[in-house]
């Protein structure tokens, strides 16, 4: 059969959200997550299905992709299929060309988990090595520390404080009230926890969501903020032990998280809540 290229309608996501929780497993290459659809769900169920691209053969799931703002697609593969000479033809194909409704023209970037077949013919094709990302794992076999703060979970009654915080913690955050209730809509925020770190004067201080793909498989922090009014102390260390404490206690078996190696204060917050590095991962881009 052949492989066949889909934009899902927003009753159709529940699919590519279940094959996603199935494809994470330990030891895997960082990959697409549940929670960067349920993260990109704040924009709207109608705004997510329009951003994903599946491909299929004979009714099978293999590649998910998600357009994750102006050309970038973030794509991952089912285990069986990295090295599917077929599928990774057909992805190269699909991206390279602006008419397939993949990628525009200009410059554009992949995220592909390394060691597939799909990267390396990507190489072929003329796309370059961009800047290094660094994972971080924390593994969650052992009991999580005492983040050291008091942390609570932000449900609807407390939307407008992770927002608050959330939107002041990334220049040009557009993130509100109304799309955390967006977010929390989406099927991936079952398995997700939005949490917010106040510090001894009543402040809220930093704030994180978590999103677990079910018990024994890894889960996600996307995204962790500190208020710029309260960095550099140890708030960014708290939320992330509180991060992966709650992972824990949603079953997951790690907890992950990456960030740009060039953003080494990023780094070592995570390195100092426990989180370990692994090694560095490039995008693919193609220049315009």
């Amino acid at each position: 059969m052949a492989i066949i290229l889909g934009e899902p309608e927003v009753d159709g996501l529940g699919k590519a959200v279940t094959v996603l929780r199935e494809w994470q497993d330990e030891g895997a290459p960082t990959q697409l997550h549940p929670g960067d659809l349920g993260w990109f769900w704040r924009f709207g169920g109608g705004a997510t299905a329009a951003a994903v691209r599946t491909w299929s053969r004979d009714g099978r799931l293999l590649a998910v992709g998600l357009l994750d703002g102006p050309g970038l697609l973030r794509l991952t593969l089912a285990p069986d299929a990295l090295r599917d000479e077929e599928l990774a033809r057909r992805l190269v194909e699909d991206v390279t060309d602006p008419g397939r409704g993949v990628l525009p023209e200009g410059r554009v970037n992949i995220e592909a988990p390394v060691g597939t077949l799909v990267r390396d013919l990507l190489s072929g094709h003329g796309w370059d090595l961009d800047e290094p990302w660094t994972p971080l794992r924390h593994d969650l076999t052992e009991p999580v520390g005492d983040p050291g703060v008091r942390i609570e979970v932000a449900g609807p009654e407390r939307a407008h404080a992770f927002a608050a915080v959330q939107r002041a913690a990334f220049d040009g955050s557009t993130f509100t009230e109304q799309r955390w209730h967006a977010m929390a809509s989406g099927l991936p925020y079952a398995d997700a926890r939005s949490l917010v770190a106040y510090d001894d004067r009543g402040a809220a201080v930093a704030a994180v969501t978590v999103w677990s793909a079910g018990p024994g498989r890894p889960g996600l922090l996307e995204p962790m903020g500190v208020h710029p009014d309260h960095r550099r102390r140890g708030h960014g260390r708290a939320i992330s032990v509180a991060a992966a404490a709650a992972l824990r206690e949603l079953g997951a078996s790690s907890a992950l998280v990456c960030t740009p190696s060039s953003n080494v204060g990023a780094v070592a917050t995570y390195e100092s809540a426990g989180f370990r590095r692994r090694p560095e991962v490039r995008d693919r881009y193609r220049a315009a």
